[in-house]
């Protein structure tokens, strides 16, 4: 399926901080005001656990899998120590909207999802690893107002239409933006499977609000060649710095990354165009001086 050049819209880019503040609210802070000043990002996004809610009793117990990124003895105080309150993320919030960046959580739970609605972000983000945590999704649907943004990493074809119908049952649909994703941290570019891009569309353009990427690969490359495939909202992973302590760092774009993504994805936007003349004014003076001509 080859994208109408007319039908391009302006590419919205999503900074997604998530749980990169390691648990203080400074660094929170200085990732909105670079991710807004320097970066010029549509967005930041962070993530709401209730993780007694999320986790069960022998997980919260256990030791985190890669002992050198925890930031507890247990696999549930590491989870502890990297939250926010509810108070915590209005902060953010108001943060945001002085720098003029738009706020957003994902959600990993009913709890969180509740509370997070709270807020009235404009989106409220379903992570891939929670798209079939259907009754959060049901109660998204009948009580946030606002978009829902889901991610579709490590989701049967089965599920994702089962998510779509959720939606369009609930008369939703028109807020559901879906997002090509590959569940790695970081993904290899085999992995990436850009062309999923072109089967969602064929799949749901038409019964949902947009098509994004959410992108875990290394790089900007893949995330315009996702754009000019017809994902107009592009979410990367962000911190200040990759060599600081925890799981996403590593998988994550530094400041001049994100700032060079938004620079690119501008540039291709305004390039995506077809001539609206066969000679443009621009070609009219090399013309007249370069062309060759019949003596």
């Amino acid at each position: 399926m080859t994208k109408a050049v007319e039908s391009y819209q302006r590419p919205y880019v999503i900074a997604e901080a998530g749980c990169n503040h390691m648990g203080q609210m400074e660094v929170a802070r200085d990732l909105i005001e670079t991710a807004a000043r320097f970066c010029h990002a549509d967005a930041i996004k962070f993530q709401k656990r209730c993780n007694r809610e999320l986790l069960t009793p022998e997980q919260y117990a256990a030791p985190h899998p890669v002992p050198a990124n925890s930031y507890g003895a247990t696999y549930g105080e590491h989870r502890e120590y990297l939250e926010f309150t509810v108070d915590q993320h209005r902060q953010l919030q108001e943060w945001c909207a002085e720098a003029g960046i738009e706020y957003s959580t994902s959600v990993w739970d009913l709890t969180s999802a509740r509370e997070i609605a709270s807020l009235e972000p404009r989106f409220i983000k379903v992570p891939s690893a929670c798209n079939t945590h259907w009754a959060m999704l049901e109660w998204l649907c009948a009580n946030f107002g606002g978009e829902v943004q889901l991610s579709l990493g490590m989701t049967t074809r089965e599920e994702e239409e089962r998510i779509v119908s959720l939606f369009e049952r609930e008369g939703r649909a028109a807020d559901l933006i879906l997002y090509n994703c590959t569940s790695g941290y970081p993904v290899p570019f085999e992995d990436v499977c850009l062309l999923e891009i072109n089967r969602i569309r064929d799949a749901y353009e038409g019964r949902v609000k947009a098509i994004g990427f959410s992108g875990h690969h290394l790089g900007i490359a893949v995330d315009v060649a996702a754009y000019t495939l017809g994902a107009t909202y592009v979410e990367r992973h962000y911190t200040l710095d990759r060599t600081w302590k925890g799981t996403d760092h590593a998988a994550s774009l530094e400041p001049d990354g994100i700032r060079k993504l938004v620079r690119n994805l501008d540039a291709v936007h305004r390039a995506l165009t077809a001539k609206p003349e066969e000679v443009l004014p621009i070609e009219r003076v090399q013309r007249d001086k370069l062309k060759y001509r019949e003596h």
